[in-house]
C-alpha cells in the first residue's frame, strides 16, 4: 500500500509525509504544502501541444453543450483545469480514459508542467492594462482541493496539486455536514469570481458520501484597447439562425485597431483588450451555417482562423451581449470517453486507498458580459468525487461564435455563441 496522508480533524493539525510540515486552521480553512510552486517553464513545444490538445477538448465539450437557438457561455480553460487536477489521482483504465477524453498527447508529467506554465503566464497578463467600467484589469485563476476530514490521501497526489497547480487543501466534513460543506465551497467560488457565480454547486450534489471536490475558478475583467463610443450605439437588424430579423442595440466604433480576415465562408474579427495581450475573436458564418462552423471547430481550426487575420483598422458594429450557462458536464464527459470514472469501476487509488472513489458529478458555470467598455467574465468548474455507494466594415448582424483568447499562448479562455442579443425586439 502506498504511504498516505491523514487529514485529521480532531487536533486540526496535518503532517504531509511527502510535502513537509503544514499547519492547518479549523476545518474549511486552507492547508498548504511548504513546497513552493514550480515556476520553471515547460518547453515551448509542450506548452503549444497542450494548448492545442485542450482547445480541441474544449470545443468537443462546446459542441455538446449547444442547444437549439440559445446563447452559451463556457470556459474550456476552467473545465480543463479542474479535470487536470483530478487526472493525477487516476490509475489504470481510468487514467487512460482521462487521456482519451481530454485529447492529451503528452505524458502526464509534461501535461501538468504545461498547465502550470499556462496558468502562470495568464496570471502575468495585464500589468499595464485597464479593466472594464473603471475596474482594474484582472485575469485570475484559482485552484482548490476540498477534502473530507480524516481521509487518508496519497502524498504524491497532493504534491502534484501543490507544485503544478498551486492548490492547497481545505478540510470539510462532508460525511456529517454536507450542506454546510456545499455552502463553504460555493462561498469560496463566489469570492474568487467577484460574486458573478454565487452558487456553483446546487443542492443535492454534495452528500454524506462526498469525499473530495476539485475546483477551479477563472475571473476576467478587461477594457477594450480602444473603447466603443457609447454615443454611437444604435439599434439595427440582427438576423437569427432561422432567418427572422430582430432589432438589437449595436455598439459602433471607428479606428479600433481591429484585425479582420476570412477563412472559407467564415469572417473573422479580432478586437484587442487593453494591454494587447488578450483579445476577443468573433467567428461570423453566413446565415444558416452556424451549426456547420461549430461542428468544424477544434484546436487546429481555431489556429487556422487566427492565421487568417490581417492587420487593419476597421469600423466595427457589434451587439452588446451577455450569456450565462450552468451545466452538468457528466453526460458530455461520458460521451467523450470518461464513462469509467463515473462508475464503480473507477480507479482513483492515486488519490487514496482508504476508500473506493468515483466521480459523482462535474459542474460548470460561466458568465460573459460585453459592452462598450469591455468584457467581464467568470467561470467555475468542480469535479465532485464520492465514495462508491474580413471586410473594412465588419457588421456582426447574425449569430456568431466568440472566443476570449490569450494571444501569446493561443489558449481559449471562454467560448460561446450569441444567437439572440439582449435588448432585442421583433
Amino acid at each position: 500500500m502506498r504511504p498516505a496522508l491523514l487529514l485529521a480533524s480532531a487536533s486540526f493539525s496535518l503532517t504531509l509525509l511527502a510535502c513537509g510540515p503544514t499547519e492547518v486552521s479549523p476545518p474549511g480553512t486552507e492547508a498548504r504544502s511548504n513546497k513552493a510552486r514550480i515556476t520553471q517553464a515547460a518547453p515551448a513545444a509542450d506548452l503549444e501541444q497542450t494548448v492545442k490538445d485542450t482547445n480541441t477538448f474544449g470545443f468537443d465539450v462546446y459542441k455538446r453543450l449547444v442547444s437549439g437557438d440559445e446563447n452559451l457561455a463556457f470556459s474550456p480553460y476552467s473545465l480543463t483545469t479542474a479535470l487536470s487536477m483530478t487526472y493525477p489521482g487516476a490509475r489504470g483504465d481510468t487514467q487512460l480514459a482521462f487521456e482519451k477524453t481530454m485529447r492529451l498527447t503528452l505524458p502526464a508529467e509534461q501535461v501538468h508542467r504545461a498547465m502550470n506554465t499556462l496558468d502562470l503566464a495568464l496570471e502575468s497578463r495585464g500589468k499595464n492594462a485597464s479593466g472594464r467600467a473603471g475596474k482594474a484589469f484582472a485575469l485570475h485563476s484559482n485552484n482548490q482541493l476540498f477534502a473530507q476530514q480524516g481521509l487518508a490521501l496519497v502524498p504524491a497526489f497532493l504534491d502534484v496539486l501543490a507544485l503544478e497547480y498551486g492548490a492547497g487543501v481545505r478540510l470539510l466534513d462532508f460525511a456529517q455536514s454536507p450542506e454546510p460543506s456545499r455552502k463553504a465551497i460555493n462561498d469560496w467560488v463566489s469570492v474568487n469570481t467577484q460574486k458573478l457565480i454565487p452558487e456553483l454547486i446546487p443542492q443535492g450534489l454534495i452528500t454524506t458520501d462526498t469525499r473530495l471536490a476539485l475546483v477551479n475558478t477563472l475571473y476576467f475583467n478587461a477594457g477594450w484597447k480602444k473603447p466603443f463610443d457609447k454615443a454611437k450605439t444604435a439599434t439595427g437588424p440582427f438576423t437569427r439562425t432561422d432567418g427572422t430579423v430582430m432589432q438589437v442595440p449595436f455598439m459602433a466604433g471607428d479606428d479600433l485597431e481591429a484585425r479582420t480576415g476570412r477563412l472559407g465562408d467564415t469572417d473573422v474579427l479580432e478586437l484587442p483588450y487593453s494591454g494587447d495581450e488578450v483579445s476577443l475573436l468573433v467567428l461570423l458564418p453566413p446565415v444558416g451555417k452556424l451549426a456547420a462552423l461549430e461542428a468544424s471547430l477544434d484546436g487546429a481550426k481555431l489556429a487556422e482562423l487566427v492565421a487568417a487575420l490581417k492587420d487593419s483598422t476597421s469600423a466595427v458594429r457589434l451587439p452588446r451581449f451577455e450569456a450565462r450557462t450552468r451545466a452538468r458536464a457528466d453526460d458530455v464527459l461520458k460521451a467523450l470517453g470518461l464513462e469509467v470514472a463515473f462508475s464503480s469501476r473507477a480507479d482513483f487509488s492515486g488519490m487514496t486507498e482508504a476508500e473506493k472513489l468515483f466521480i459523482s458529478a462535474v459542474v460548470h458555470e460561466a458568465v460573459v458580459k460585453t459592452d462598450e467598455d469591455g468584457t467581464e467574465a467568470a467561470a467555475a468548474s468542480a469535479v465532485i468525487v464520492g465514495r462508491v455507494s474580413i471586410p473594412q466594415y465588419f457588421e456582426v448582424n447574425r449569430p456568431f461564435v466568440y472566443v476570449v483568447r490569450d494571444r501569446a499562448t493561443g489558449a481559449a479562455l471562454f467560448v460561446g455563441r450569441v444567437t439572440q442579443p439582449p435588448g432585442a425586439s421583433n
